[in-house]
């Protein structure tokens, strides 16, 4: 089996790829979307990423899952790894990602771990699906992987979230594997390290910002419908705790993407194309 790397990064950002990529193996390629924003035009490839393992596609304005669902249309190996432009990898890294997936033939998303220093996340201790994770657990981007023809033209990242988006930037990989199930898709997690990503990710660095408040007041009606009118207490209760932020304003903008979300229904099945 072959593993393609999707690598998103915007501007400048495209010299950490450079750093991200290893040398050429035979089962790895790398496809990277690099977004142009307004304010930068420098289109030239850097010379370490001109080889014939990697594809360097273009993107112009801004949104993370834009950028994600256009490395999703370049793809082309049995298996994509989503990755970021700060993540690091080694062979036996990706190659576990391949055998995984070679030794579970039923698994079309597979959900993996990563080490971030300094922020300790909790993970399940064993193999269990994704429908049924303990307390707690949510999947980070750069740790799902995926069969290329379960996903392709049936799935994708939906625009209305992640950072970039107009109004929610958060949840997007929870949406992801939320609308993979809804479509019978077999997704599992695998209590295997397959990446460090070496800078704070969305919920350490911007988890009070009104734009994450409001997309995790949005998933609630996606993920936790039942219940979503009770969950925003605790929520912005542990914002609260863990970052210091104030109790009625995370509430209010949690409240704010819910009942957003109640009057857009629409936009949360944007990243279903085809159901079978």
């Amino acid at each position: 089996m072959t593993l393609e790397l999707l690598i998103c990064t915007i501007d400048r950002g495209i010299d950490h790829v450079c750093d991200l990529v290893l040398p050429p193996a035979s089962d790895i390629s790398y496809v990277v979307s690099w977004q142009h924003s307004a304010t930068v035009d420098e289109r030239t490839v850097p010379l370490a990423l001109q080889r014939d393992d990697i594809k360097v596609v273009h993107l112009e304005g801004r949104g993370l899952s834009r950028n994600r669902n256009n490395c999703l249309r370049h793809a082309t190996a049995d298996l994509c790894l989503i990755c970021d432009d700060d993540c690091s990898y080694t062979l036996d890294n990706l190659r576990t990602v391949i055998t995984t997936f070679e030794q579970n033939p039923t698994t079309d998303l597979a959900a993996f771990m990563m080490q971030c220093p300094g922020q300790p996340k909790p993970y399940p201790t064993e193999i269990c699906s994704l429908a049924h994770t303990p307390a707690g657990y949510y999947p980070s981007s750069v740790e799902l992987a995926f069969r290329l023809s379960a996903v392709r033209d049936r799935l994708q990242f939906n625009e209305h979230f992640g950072l970039g988006a107009p109004l929610f930037h958060c949840c997007e990989e929870e949406i992801l594997v939320h609308d993979a199930m809804s479509l019978g898709l077999q997704c599992q997690f695998f209590p295997l390290v397959i990446v460090e990503h070496n800078h704070p990710t969305t919920d350490a660095s911007r988890a009070t910002t009104p734009g994450v408040l409001m997309g995790k007041g949005a998933y609630l009606y996606i993920g936790y419908r039942s219940k979503m009118f009770l969950y925003p207490w605790p929520m912005a209760w542990r914002q609260h705790r863990r970052h210091d932020a104030s109790f009625t304003y995370g509430l209010r903008h949690i409240y704010r993407g819910l009942f957003y979300i109640l009057r857009h229904r629409e936009i949360t099945t944007a990243g279903i194309i085809k159901k079978r």
